[in-house]
């Protein structure tokens, strides 16, 4: 099959390396400057992708990795091209976060509280005259969220004053557990399973630090479908009305007093696109075609159990300093070779190879995705561990604890409510604690 990636840069450049090994042919466009580009001297780049529609041709598949180009892809179904990635209703979704929650309320969902701005200024002055403790979300995508912790959000407010330009929302600040729930969307429907996913977005282990792009993940396609099925595809009508096409998930809140859907991500994230991949057995060819050509039934194989990606970091991560030069980036090294179906475990993100040299890009510090799965989340943690410690580089940083806060309590308040099925009794089988048989 031939596929046409375009993105702002070789963002998902891991995906297409796995393409590739798969078989299939794959040419990548990035918008960002040669010299400035990810995957330098592990993917080349084609400089125009228009110029390669012929190419693809209606039986390929273009594939956008980031949001933004919604219109585009809507306008080339139109055309009679197969396009995966998203679409103008996923865009505007993520984008503007006040109209992403006009959706969920429309939908039935109860939502938080949330106040959207012009800009920092004007929701500085409404914060002075509402204290109380709120995050802080951004309409530009890339802008991480601040969650408040002073009770009269006097941190919120000093963030507020550094925020600059766009526009800004408030969110009141829900107790509880943080989940997501994720599927992927043909233009018509959700294909199943859907996966549950557990994000660690600090950067220090212990949930401690400035909010980072993410650290870590734990997910599973095991006992999702109650949580699903209460948020997600509750808005699937939505999506096919849009002929959405592409990854979508919900951000939630589950407490007491219900479930709180905080925020849509409609795109293939990261490390989100890793941590599912070691769970989908037959490949992101399989997947890229039953979006794009929808075929019953609507379901993919999917491997039991659960999988941890844990992100590899040099700095100046969280940070980003694009001045840096290539004499900058640090070599990267493996005590083990890495080959063969072990290569499907090491995502590379911000990383070039030149003399045959692996090097991580400075500007960003953000390496790779190491990924590890098993049949309880211990299993999975440790196999993810072990390929960590496996890499070398100067300043290396990773949070060994991803998994933990479901290990030490939040697997068991989800249970408590209803949304996770309950510890079977020895000899019985057990949900989300013990092996399981293949999923097709």
């Amino acid at each position: 099959m031939r596929i046409l990636g375009i993105g702002p840069r070789a963002y998902l450049g891991d995906v297409y390396l796995t393409l590739q090994r798969e078989g299939h042919e794959v040419r990548v466009h990035a918008e960002d400057p040669p010299g400035d580009r990810a995957f330098g001297g592990l993917i080349d780049t084609v400089p125009d992708w228009r110029a390669e529609l012929d190419w693809v041709g209606r039986d390929g598949i273009v594939f956008f990795e980031r949001i933004g180009r919604g219109a585009v892809q809507d306008a080339l179904r139109a055309e009679g091209y197969r396009v995966v990635g998203g679409s103008e209703f996923g865009d505007r979704l993520e984008q503007e976060r006040d109209f992403g929650q006009s959706v969920l309320r429309e939908a039935g969902l109860a939502i938080a509280e949330s106040m959207s701005f012009e800009n920092a200024p004007a929701a500085l002055a409404w914060l002075r005259e509402h204290p109380g403790r709120y995050v802080l979300k951004h309409d530009e995508v890339g802008r991480n969220t601040f969650v408040g912790d002073h009770p009269e959000g006097l941190d919120v407010a000093f963030m507020l004053r550094r925020a600059g330009e766009g526009r800004v929302l408030l969110m009141e600040r829900i107790e509880g557990v943080e989940v997501g729930v994720g599927a992927y969307f043909d233009g018509t429907a959700f294909l199943r399973p859907a996966c549950i996913d557990f994000e660690h977005k600090r950067f220090f282990p212990g949930e401690m630090g400035e909010m980072t792009g993410e650290m870590g993940t734990l997910a599973s396609y095991e006992d999702s479908e109650a949580l699903f099925a209460a948020t997600l595809d509750r808005v699937a009508p939505r999506f096919a009305a849009a002929g959405h096409v592409g990854y979508v998930n919900l951000n939630l809140i589950v407490n007491e007093r219900g479930v709180w859907p905080l925020e849509f991500t409609c795109r293939f994230g990261n490390p989100g696109f890793a941590v599912l991949a070691a769970l989908q057995p037959d490949g992101w060819g399989d997947l890229l075609g039953r979006m794009a050509a929808p075929r019953e039934p609507r379901r993919f194989a999917t491997r039991p159990g659960f999988s941890v990606a844990i992100v590899l970091t040099v700095p100046p991560f969280p940070d980003h300093h694009p001045t840096t030069t290539p004499e900058e980036d640090p070599p990267i090294f493996f005590l083990q070779p890495v080959e063969g179906a072990e290569l499907e475990s090491y995502h590379f993100v911000d990383m070039r190879q030149e003399g045959g040299q692996l090097l991580g890009r400075r500007r960003s510090g953000h390496l790779m995705i190491v990924t590890g799965t098993g049949a309880t989340v211990e299993e999975a943690q440790e196999a993810a561990r072990v390929r960590a410690r496996n890499v070398v580089a100067p300043e290396l940083r990773w949070r060994g604890d991803i998994g933990d806060r479901f290990l030490s309590g939040e697997r068991e308040r989800l249970r408590a409510l209803g949304w996770l099925p309950a510890l079977a009794a020895p000899g019985e089988g057990a949900a989300l604690s013990g092996p399981h048989p293949p999923r097709t």
